[in-house]
């Protein structure tokens, strides 16, 4: 019995402090994780401060974030890639995973897969956006529809989220779902550098005529806001952000964005994903 009790009670310890570490940080902090991946390596700025290079994790309880929105910028080693910067969220005792390939004239890929906690805690929910949409979406190789998708009671499970589209590179992450959470995942495409350079599959780079319609309006967005990028690229840097059921003219079309005048006179562009013209 003496035995038994001198390795029991070191596991009984050892487990108190596992769950009370677990319940110090639902209940206390309000803190998540971030795992940033990069290739090449790159330099990791959150708000504009260099906070590491990839790989980068900040999984240990004293260097995770408080919650709330930041804004991510990766810097290549190499300068013949542009920097990535993009918006994520820090959820409460979650892990924020972010991944980027960079890549000459668009053709990189990335990925910004996150939990959200359900007020159903026995559902399980997998949110797909893509840029660009209307995406084929696969989950463990079956075709489940076409971004945005929103996947209901799906199991808790590990699984291969699959998302393709003509013209672009096919893109897969392995995922983990979990009990209670809604795991969101925004989803980089690159450009099939392959296909355009054959004339036949090359998308043409002509801007299109400007038809009748010389305004857009700003569509509901995810976010809340749209993001005014400097060229017709997700890799481009941010300029400006506007709000849906705002209207701008419309001064260019190409490869789904628009190029639109702002407020203040500066052009920039937006994806038609959540933009109309009228």
């Amino acid at each position: 019995m003496k035995k038994f009790l001198t390795f029991l009670v070191p596991l009984l310890i050892a487990v108190l402090i596992f769950f009370g570490i677990l319940y110090f940080l639902d209940r206390k902090t309000g803190k998540g994780a971030l795992q940033v991946t990069a290739n090449p390596k790159s330099k990791v700025y959150l708000e504009n401060k260099l906070i590491g290079i990839t790989p980068f994790c900040a999984c240990d309880l004293a260097q995770m974030l408080s919650v709330g929105d930041y804004t991510i910028k990766l810097v290549p080693n190499t300068e013949n890639f542009r920097p990535f910067e993009e918006k994520i969220t820090i959820n409460k005792g979650t892990l924020t995973v972010v991944d980027n390939t960079f890549a000459d004239n668009g053709g990189g890929d990335g990925s910004i897969v996150s939990l959200i906690s359900l007020s159903d805690k026995k559902d399980i929910e997998i949110l797909v956006i893509s840029l660009p949409d209307k995406a084929n979406v696969f989950l463990d190789s079956n075709p489940v529809g076409i971004t945005p998708l929103l996947l209901k009671q799906v199991s808790e499970s590990d699984h291969d989220l699959r998302i393709t589209l003509d013209g672009y590179k096919d893109k897969s992450i392995r995922i983990k779902t979990a009990l209670g959470f809604k795991l969101s995942s925004l989803v980089f495409l690159g450009v099939n550098a392959d296909l355009t350079a054959s004339p036949a599959a090359s998308v043409s780079v002509t801007p299109s005529p400007i038809v009748a319609a010389t305004n857009v309006l700003i569509l509901n967005t995810p976010t809340g806001f749209l993001r005014v990028r400097k060229d017709n690229s997700v890799a481009s840097s941010e300029i400006a952000q506007i709000k849906p059921g705002e209207s701008y003219e419309l001064i260019e079309e190409k490869d789904n964005w628009f190029k639109i005048k702002l407020k203040d006179g500066e052009a920039g562009w937006i994806s038609v994903q959540y933009a109309t013209k009228k």
